[in-house]
């Protein structure tokens, strides 16, 4: 089994698709048909086989019927982890910093899906969805 896909709740799923775009790096998915009316949310991909959806916040009635679990949308996830090599690690630190992200709450070692990394970084998305940035040596 593998991780598919998470839902974030933001205000903008625009704003949010761009930012994740521009600041973070990672790709859009369903932007365009999202805009046109034709997606009822857009996503951005974290990998090749791994997506977050960007769900409108005014959504959120829809998506509780959808899963027939009352009181289970609309508020955050603690965090999601997205792992990259070194460089893409120390790039998106630079990127986050230009844009006024706090990325200082960091832990040394860290452990995650791929073992231990030798370290990590929060940060928090436009809505305030905290994300955590890592990279593993091996």
């Amino acid at each position: 089994m593998r991780l598919d896909h998470v839902v974030l709740h933001v205000a903008d799923p625009v704003k949010s698709a761009e930012w994740f775009q521009d600041v973070v790096g990672l790709e859009p998915v369903r932007l365009e048909e999202y805009k046109r009316g034709d997606s009822p949310f857009p996503s951005v991909r974290i990998a090749e086989d791994a997506i977050m959806d960007l769900s409108p916040l005014s959504a959120a009635p829809e998506l509780e019927q959808a899963t027939r679990t009352p009181g289970s949308v609309g508020h955050k996830v603690n965090h999601v982890c997205i792992a990259m090599t070194r460089e893409e690690y120390d790039a998106l630190d630079e990127r986050l910093r230009a844009d006024g992200r706090d990325t200082s709450a960091r832990v040394r070692p860290t452990y995650g899906a791929r073992g231990w990394a030798p370290e990590n970084f929060y940060f928090q998305d436009l809505d305030g969805n905290v994300i955590e940035a890592r990279y593993y040596e091996h």
